[in-house]
């Protein structure tokens, strides 16, 4: 059985003015959040299941190295052609009652994926998937969804082609803090690397993305090799907790801790909302954003979940 353990994170450095204020002139009405998902990515491989990061320009809500995901649009509304768990199914397991709102993660997360990683999880029937989105076509149509010269309900309806959504998992819900100018209310789901798929950065946009030994990063997360291997301006130079958001670092943890890709993703666990809210250690100190979160370990050997 797990248990539940409040744990501190820093206060982003790009975003520290922001907590500042939100702690020195009381509790104010937040900004409404967006709506956003994100999709981890994961592999077996030997040192431990492996999962792709990539480098977030801006100040993005889901950190500066992150897992590939981003807001829902407006398109994820369009119709498209479905395979897997029908949108009730999905907001049942997402803990949401809208069942528009779910279809619309759903959609988005696999829309996201797909343009920040080549990585389609679709295909022209329930058990069939696209084999191999590196060629420069496919590139042309991630950047078509990028710069929304086309959307992904046309590349889709052009190819054949219907969303696998059966090879989604929910993960999580995440709300950003308070005191952020920019928020997200963000889905995260699980995926295994399709055979016969590869995941690349964005020709335009994609300055880093890599996969990543996820037991690896968190032994050495005090230190700055990943933030240095990424090597842009606001990452060299820091460790793990500074280049990432909290739900970032402690999926890393679960991911680390299981037994390969089948254990993290057969894991039964149930859909909890994580809100980070500020607080003061000590007098004088800054904020940081504080956490309640379940320690346990995720799919050791593929056992019921807690």
């Amino acid at each position: 059985m797990g248990h539940i353990s409040n744990r501190l994170f820093p206060v982003p450095e790009d975003q520290l003015g922001a907590a500042r204020s939100w702690v020195e002139h009381g509790e104010r009405t937040p900004v409404k959040p967006r709506l956003a998902s994100s999709v981890i990515l994961i592999r077996d491989a030997p040192p431990g299941t492996e999962t792709y990061l990539s480098y977030r320009r801006g100040e993005s809500p889901l950190g500066i190295v992150a897992f590939p995901g981003g807001s829902i649009e407006e398109s994820d509304d369009d119709d498209v052609a479905w395979f897997g768990p029908a949108p009730a199914q999905w907001a049942k397991a997402m803990g949401i009652d809208d069942l528009s709102v779910a279809r619309r993660h759903v959609v988005g997360a696999i829309r996201e994926l797909f343009e920040e990683t080549g990585v389609l999880l679709a295909g022209p029937d329930a058990v069939s998937l696209v084999d191999g989105s590196r060629s420069p076509e496919w590139m042309k149509a991630r950047e078509d969804i990028a710069t929304q010269e086309r959307s992904f309900s046309d590349i889709l309806a052009r190819r054949g082609l219907g969303l696998r959504t059966d090879l989604l998992k929910p993960l999580a819900h995440w709300l950003s803090p308070d005191y952020a100018h920019r928020r997200f209310d963000t889905h995260y789901f699980a995926a295994a690397q399709p055979t016969g798929q590869e995941a690349t950065a964005l020709a335009s946009k994609g300055l880093w993305g890599e996969w990543r030994c996820a037991s690896r990063e968190i032994a050495k997360a005090d230190a700055t090799t990943l933030g240095d291997e990424v090597g842009q301006p606001n990452t060299v130079g820091r460790a793990l907790d500074e280049l990432t958001v909290p739900a970032v670092r402690l999926i890393l943890e679960k991911i680390g801790s299981s037994k390969g890709c089948v254990a993290y993703l057969t894991h039964k666990r149930p859909m909890k909302v994580y809100y980070p809210h500020l607080v003061t250690p000590a007098e004088e100190a800054d904020p940081m954003l504080e956490v309640a979160c379940s320690v346990a370990t995720e799919g050791g050997s593929g056992q019921r979940g807690r």
